[in-house]
């Protein structure tokens, strides 16, 4: 579809909605999985794009593995899918070209190609230093410690250690600088451990022994990160009931903060036995603070419930928002400025440490018309301000598939309008 019209009658937010499962526990799983060499059960495994296309390039791995000729990769638009399999392929006997999307050909894995090869992989730049297509001659590698920033992505550091237990010495990260998104870092290891890995992580390196990783049945747990579309969607409602299944308390995701975070703007998170469920009390805020540094898949709806409601919100952390699927701050930028809220960017040169916006009462013209960038976030993150408006429209609204399959379905179980734009 090129486009879809979205309209919400009336400001009740009640329902039930099984949200889908991890995106991330189960990318990671999948190479766990591969990486074991023994087949186990993954049970609620995400039916995201990005997993299922992960899934089938393992496949294509697993049939080139070995073989003189070039086995190309093609990972379209899935960032994880191109930083995982950088470091996977470099163990993995054959020839291959990682590949991707154009987009994929702007995204920086330089930092994690150079770890690779200091490690004593064989690595190729077949364009532009620092970034995909790369050559990659799998095979043993002789390296046991590095030393990398993960400033940049948690992606990278995620990439070695997953292949880190498979090592024949193990595997010694060595972090420099700022961490961000850490708590992804934290999943992989936890993660790694249930499987039966070896892995310390200190304050400034992580320590991995070699071994193997141990087969074992496992189930996904719900993604905290699509629930934050819901969050914001709850704060401009009136009336709010609604039930988020398959969310846990003791979850592997950091992006469980977001109970904390929407306590600010009313909204109660109470645990069940099925997930969560949100309530609503009438609350004044007058500005929101907050560093996304460890949280940046949930920025982007926290940005846009602040504007929403047209309080002041400075987002501090926020700087590798501009290395996804596309730059997510300046896509932000000019799709709220559109509401008349003025967006206002800090940092270095092209480098954005934080965005803020100012206390002004939005504006929302009917029929009002957002674009989505190609990025799944952007468009969930902007259909919860029909709650605000009569309609507005939604650029190529497909984009969900990339996380969220059934996202526009549940919006329609709890009322939301949602009409093909044949325009």
């Amino acid at each position: 579809m090129k486009s879809i019209v979205i309209s919400k009658p009336d400001k009740i937010l009640k329902g039930s909605i099984q949200l889908p499962a991890s995106k991330s526990i189960s990318n990671r799983l999948l190479l766990i999985r591969a990486l074991c060499g023994n087949d186990f059960k993954i049970n609620n495994l995400s039916d995201a794009a990005d997993t299922l296309l992960l899934q089938k390039l393992l496949e294509t791995i697993l049939q080139g593995k070995g073989k003189k000729k070039v086995t190309e990769i093609d990972t379209a638009n899935a960032g994880t899918v191109m930083r995982f399999l950088t470091s996977f392929l470099s163990i993995q006997p054959g020839k291959w070209v990682l590949t991707g999307s154009e987009r994929m050909k702007q995204r920086p894995i330089g930092i994690l190609a150079d770890a690779m090869k200091h490690l004593g992989a064989s690595i190729e730049y077949l364009s532009k230093p620092g970034y995909p297509p790369l050559l990659i001659n799998g095979g043993d590698l002789s390296g046991k410690e590095i030393t990398i920033d993960p400033g940049v992505s948690s992606q990278f550091t995620t990439a070695l250690l997953l292949i880190a237990p498979c090592l024949p010495k193990g595997l010694v990260i060595h972090l420099k600088g700022k961490s961000v998104s850490m708590p992804y870092a934290e999943m992989t290891i936890r993660l790694m451990q249930l499987f039966g890995a070896q892995v310390k992580l200190g304050k400034t390196r992580v320590h991995v022994q070699p071994g193997t990783y141990t087969p074992g049945e496992i189930t996904v747990e719900s993604d905290w990160s699509a629930a934050a579309f819901w969050y914001e969607a709850a704060v401009f409602a009136e009336v709010v009931d609604i039930e988020l299944r398959g969310l846990l308390f003791d979850s592997l995701q950091g992006d469980a903060v977001l109970p904390a975070i929407y306590q600010n703007f009313g909204i109660t998170t109470e645990f069940t036995d099925q997930g969560i469920r949100l309530t609503k009390t009438v609350k004044k805020i007058d500005g929101f603070y907050f560093d996304f540094t460890d949280f940046p898949d949930i920025a982007q709806a926290v940005i846009s419930t602040c504007a929403g409601i047209g309080i002041r919100g400075r987002f501090e952390g926020v700087q590798s928002l501009q290395i996804k699927e596309t730059d997510r701050l300046r896509a932000m930028k000019n799709e709220i400025e559109k509401l008349r809220v003025p967006v206002a960017f800090f940092g270095e040169g092209d480098w954005i440490s934080a965005l803020e916006i100012k206390p002004v009462k939005p504006v929302f013209p009917d029929g009002l018309t957002f674009e989505t960038y190609g990025d799944h976030r952007m468009a969930m993150t902007l259909a919860p301000l029909a709650m605000k408006t009569r309609s507005l429209i939604i650029r190529n609204p497909d984009v969900v598939m990339k996380s969220y399959p059934d996202f526009w379905e549940h919006l329609k179980s709890v009322g939301f309008n949602i009409q093909k734009n044949n325009l």
